[in-house]
């Protein structure tokens, strides 16, 4: 059957179904499903509804949270040199079904654009009705949907496939990649090819998280060789890195309120809880002693080789930094009382509006240095002693940031939020 004949088979299946008439052929099981839902909640089938967009930054800000940025080139790689001969769009969106990148031919982006398809748009299937995108996230499988198999009529000239990305660290729903175009570029083969680039995707967040525990690994054995007792090393899903007076575990499930000090660890009992860059350092408790990190050395005395050295009852460790992060570190040290996302920015870039990325940067230096920056406002834990090692030339202090709080230091001046 080609594509336009099966076009109008399915809006008679369709009609059938709205009316509770016997339908001239059953509709697929999992679109029978979607379209049960749609009618419990009384989704309109010829009422075209869209949800707020979201803005620019709101967008840019789910985008730096998501870990499907992680895996935009494979996707790209597997997807894109095929759309625009075969005039379709990729589109990924993330669990709830806002969609955060969007590409493909220009011109079916411009028809995407005139039906809601676009950047910042929520594609859920209680707002939409049946789709590639929201349909994929409720089923958790990848799902086709062609023509009037779209709950909603005004999607009926398009047909689209979509395939779940999971989190293969702990089974989470990450999102959806989908490829979606007119009815008459359909081919049965769309949803098997986006299936298995979707999976090609998870092998490489796997691949990403076996070398992040290589390097929690590399962190934790030297201190784990020093310590007596049992300790073990786990990443923040509680994958376990390294291990010593153990039976080795692949993964400890660790509990949701879960930080420095002593915590209870189901399997493990109370554990003494340090942190380390990327994870955690669990300690079976022996004694009632010191918790957590006691102290931070921030050296930014040598150009371009920075670094935070991180001391606790275990021992020590350090952690490289970028440029970006030392700037951020150096006004946390120089102003005790912290700063707010807002007054950051004013500092960093001198604009307050700059929010986005200032929450952003932050976000990757605490999964560092978890349990020795604190938020609200963002700044350095009160029982943790920070020691700030400059260089001994001022203007050689972060010689190339533009920051206006690093210019004035190099200058000698205090400002704001600057201790003299």
């Amino acid at each position: 059957m080609d594509a336009r004949a099966a076009a109008r088979l399915l809006k008679g299946v369709r009609a059938a179904a709205l009316a509770g008439d016997r339908p001239p052929a059953a509709p697929r099981p999992e679109i029978a499903e979607s379209w049960r839902r749609m009618l419990a909640r009384g989704v309109h089938p010829d009422r075209d509804a869209r949800s707020r967009m979201l803005s620019a930054a709101e967008t840019e800000e789910r985008r730096h949270a998501s870990p499907l940025r992680e895996i935009l080139p494979v996707l790209r790689e597997g997807l894109l040199p095929a759309l625009d001969e075969s005039l379709h769009i990729m589109v990924v969106a993330d669990a709830d079904g806002r969609l955060l990148w969007r590409e493909g031919h220009s011109s079916i982006l411009r028809k995407a654009d005139r039906l809601g398809f676009a950047v910042g748009a929520d594609w859920d299937e209680a707002v939409v009705g049946t789709n590639g995108v929201g349909t994929a996230l409720v089923a958790g499988r990848p799902v086709q949907v062609f023509s009037a198999e779209h709950f909603v009529s005004s999607h009926h000239d398009w047909t689209c496939a979509g395939a779940p990305v999971r989190d293969p660290r702990d089974g989470r729903l990450l999102g959806v990649v989908d490829v979606s175009g007119p009815l008459a570029t359909m081919h049965p083969a769309t949803l098997t090819w986006v299936s298995s680039v979707a999976r090609l995707a998870e092998r490489e967040l796997r691949l990403r998280h076996l070398e992040s525990l290589e390097r929690l690994r590399t962190v934790a054995a030297p201190l784990l060789a020093r310590l007596p007792g049992r300790a073990l090393a786990v990443d923040p899903n509680g994958w376990t890195a390294a291990v010593t007076g153990l039976a080795p575990a692949e993964r400890i499930p660790l509990p949701k309120a879960f930080g420095p000090g002593r915590v209870w660890v189901p399997r493990l009992g109370e554990c003494v809880v340090e942190p380390l860059p990327g994870g955690w350092l669990l300690r079976v408790a022996q004694d009632r002693h010191g918790t957590a990190a006691t102290r931070i050395v921030l050296d930014l005395s040598r150009a371009g080789c920075w670094s935070a050295t991180v001391y606790g009852p275990s021992g020590s460790w350090s952690q490289e930094l970028s440029p970006r992060h030392a700037e951020l570190l150096f006004l946390l040290a120089e102003s005790p009382r912290g700063h707010s996302a807002a007054e950051l920015a004013g500092e960093l870039f001198g604009d307050p509006t700059r929010t986005v990325t200032v929450r952003a940067e932050l976000s990757r230096v605490r999964r560092h240095l978890a349990g020795v920056l604190t938020h609200r406002p963002y700044r350095f834990a009160e029982d943790v002693e920070v020691e700030l090692i400059r260089p001994e030339d001022p203007a050689a202090l972060l010689p190339h940031s533009t920051a206006p709080s690093v210019v004035r230091a190099r200058l000698g001046r205090t400002g704001p939020g600057m201790i003299p």
